[in-house]
């Protein structure tokens, strides 16, 4: 039916809103949890196996984030008679854009990213220098980015409820439906 890519910066609020729209029923998947994305060297575009934590100084420099397109294309033929929600950020979302009907980016101003990378408790990226400035470097980009691609953007400094209503509400100006 609808597969549906809520993506965004770290510390955006993608897990959040994904635990949202599963407790209200829907089908949605955690990118960074539920095994579509893992670590690269970008060098040798090989996985990492075993990532440092923290990461060093000069490691982002080297190594990715990467959505594995295997992955979402298994999710497009499970979704086919569903909406389904995939939630997360990597580098390399051009390799899968064409898999999803439609794009939804969470966009927050920078002292919000500075508080939720500080405080957030499900997640410890951004909570480390490197991770940190990575994050408010690609925060500003993140916007014009998408927008130039054709998502909707949701102001995620809102609640979280209205938030999730606003990315449901996209999905029905694309469908009709929300199911």
């Amino acid at each position: 039916m609808t597969l549906v890519w809520v993506t965004g910066n770290s510390g955006t609020g993608k897990s959040t809103v994904c635990e949202v729209l599963r407790a209200r029923g829907y089908v949605a998947l955690d990118a960074d949890e539920d095994g579509f994305s893992t670590w690269i060297d970008r060098a040798k575009g090989e996985m990492v196996v075993d990532p440092p934590y923290p990461v060093p100084g000069g490691w982002l420099d080297r190594y990715g984030w990467a959505i594995i397109r295997e992955r979402v294309e298994t999710l497009v033929e499970e979704s086919r008679f569903r909406t389904a929600f995939l939630c997360g950020s990597a580098e390399n979302e051009a390799d899968v854009r064409d898999l999803f009907d439609l794009t939804v980016c969470l966009v927050i101003d920078e002292d919000t990213l500075r508080h939720r990378l500080a405080t957030r408790t499900t997640n410890t990226f951004g909570q480390h220098p490197e991770e940190l400035a990575a994050a408010l470097k690609w925060n500003p980009r993140m916007r014009a980015t998408y927008e130039s691609l054709g998502a909707t953007i949701i102001d995620a400094c809102k609640p979280v409820t209205e938030v999730v209503d606003s990315v449901i509400d996209a999905v029905h100006g694309l469908t009709g439906s929300t199911r």
